[in-house]
């Protein structure tokens, strides 16, 4: 059992709450039970589990057993559940029958960014394209709001380059477009591109979609919707559209 939280091991764990060393190592943590046991039926390759008996009974022989306060150290959330795991990170391209992308442009909280996996799985798109991202999808918090949708959704970082080259019709979402969400046709192959809530999509992402349009806003108060709820918004229209 490691019990100090000077052991090496703890610090190579450590050392991937940075995204840069997530990306250097191509390694990043999956926290829970739930976080876990997700990426492994995912069959991603797991380098290393940890549990602490102390908080949690996890039925894994391979895993190495901690104590409560270096699980407690190794955890990014506040109350720890017991057992986390050093997972690769899959590689993947988009699809090549996908009809049904989206795009997340320059989002740069990590909880934004899982929601958007978990939307995008949720809604049935092909894959998730990453662009101008300051943040990652393998930040923890990421990992958690995407209720482990990272692990089995196609996660493809891009470039405008490469959306501009893209085989798809390209929807922006963009405040004061000319069109409302539902009126162009999308039971073609579509792309949705999607910015950060507080600058909305850069003028240079907007030039390369076919179509901007805008989700009617009805409240006295809010003028705009979260990335997140957003894309769902867009998504599910495109899945309406199809039956």
């Amino acid at each position: 059992m490691i019990t100090s939280t000077d052991n090496p091991r703890v610090k190579e764990v450590l050392r991937l709450r940075k995204a840069r060393e997530r990306r250097g190592s191509g390694l990043f943590i999956a926290e829970g039970p739930r976080e876990v046991a997700r990426a492994r039926d995912a069959g991603l390759r797991v380098h290393a589990t940890y549990v602490a008996p102390a908080l949690i009974d996890w039925d894994d022989p391979n895993a190495e057993p901690v104590d409560e306060r270096v699980m407690r150290k190794l955890s990014y959330r506040a109350e720890p559940e017991g057992v986390l795991a050093v997972v690769e990170i899959p590689h993947h391209t988009v699809p090549p029958d996908a009809t049904l992308l989206l795009i997340a442009v320059g989002i740069e909280k990590p909880g934004n960014l899982g929601a958007m996996a978990r939307t995008a799985d949720a809604a049935g798109a092909d894959a998730l394209l990453v662009a101008d991202a300051r943040s990652d999808p393998w930040n923890p918090n990421a990992i958690r709001a995407s209720t482990g949708s990272v692990f089995t959704l196609p996660i493809v970082e891009t470039t405008a380059d490469d959306v501009a080259r893209l085989p798809y019709q390209k929807i922006a979402a963009a405040l004061g477009a000319p069109h409302d969400h539902t009126s162009p046709d999308y039971t073609n192959p579509t792309a949705f591109l999607v910015g950060a809530e507080d600058d909305g999509l850069p003028d240079a992402w907007r030039t390369l979609a076919d179509v901007q349009v805008e989700i009617p806003m009805h409240g006295h108060t809010a003028d705009s919707l979260n990335a997140g709820a957003a894309a769902a918004v867009l998504l599910f229209e495109a899945q309406r559209q199809r039956g």
